[in-house]
């Protein structure tokens, strides 16, 4: 029989939890702009980041043919091929526009994962680079995709949205990256092997200063979102705080990225 805990791990591995993340993301990006729902574009971003995330995760593994590959790789294989034919099918539904700047968000992926350049390594292998290309391709995903596909016109709330998204996205990433230190290359630079844990949490918890007020400055300022923002701003301080290099992987892989998903059921539920 089929233990909870290795279905839960293949929910986590293969990269399900993530993307319910980035579809949280595009539903909050809807809400906030008051489009309709899309649900060809909210799907494709779902299906979209577990294409993504697996290929990130497993290319190099799936290309070493010296290693045969386990069960639970041959299944979340399985999975990524279907969600590519997923992808493929919400793509043609995707307006002219979106479909081209999504090609462009895909080149920022490939760039991560493959060595393009001669005598280079991938972008994931380029000094203090990797947070900041993961922030841009989750803004561009959840944010300037969804508002792109929907005609929205790009004004002050779009840019104001796009500051907010990056921290978001950034502060959660400083968690996964204190939580990987010991494991972390010492040549990728992240943010705690340049200035330290300590100086990496007060950094990621004064970014929350501005994500929150920037709110305030919206066009379309809707009261009730300070009261959630403020909620999601609490929750990130805590786990920012808490983390160290002693907890669970779970910590990151379940708890901070049920972050996006928890904002998004405060909206759809108050």
């Amino acid at each position: 029989m089929i233990s909870f805990k290795r279905v839960f791990d293949f929910y986590i591995r293969s990269s399900i939890h993530v993307a319910l993340s980035v579809y949280a993301l595009v539903r909050m990006t809807h809400f906030m702009f008051n489009i309709k729902e899309d649900v060809p574009m909210a799907n494709f971003a779902f299906l979209g980041t577990i294409v993504g995330y697996n290929f990130v995760k497993y290319d190099a593994l799936a290309r070493a043919k010296k290693r045969v590959m386990r069960n639970e790789l041959k299944l979340i294989a399985t999975l990524s091929f279907v969600s590519l034919l997923g992808v493929a099918y919400y793509f043609f539904q995707l307006e002219l526009i979106t479909q081209i700047v999504s090609v462009g968000v895909l080149g920022l992926t490939l760039l991560y994962t493959l060595p393009f350049f001669p005598n280079r390594k991938n972008a994931r292998n380029w000094a203090g680079i990797k947070i900041y290309i993961v922030a841009l391709c989750w803004v561009g995903v959840t944010l300037v995709l969804p508002l792109l596909n929907a005609h929205v016109s790009l004004g002050n709330d779009f840019f104001l949205k796009c500051i907010q998204r990056f921290i978001l996205v950034f502060d959660l990433i400083l968690v996964f990256e204190i939580l990987d230190l010991a494991n972390d290359d010492p040549h990728l630079q992240t943010v705690p092997q340049q200035i330290g844990v300590k100086r990496t949490k007060i950094t990621g918890l004064l970014l929350l200063i501005p994500f929150y007020f920037l709110e305030f400055l919206k066009n379309n300022f809707i009261e009730e979102q300070l009261i959630v923002n403020g909620i999601l701003v609490l929750i990130l301080a805590l786990f920012l705080a808490f983390a160290n290099e002693k907890r669970s992987k779970y910590y990151t892989s379940f708890w901070v990225e049920s972050i996006p998903i928890f904002w998004w059921l405060m909206v759809v539920f108050f």
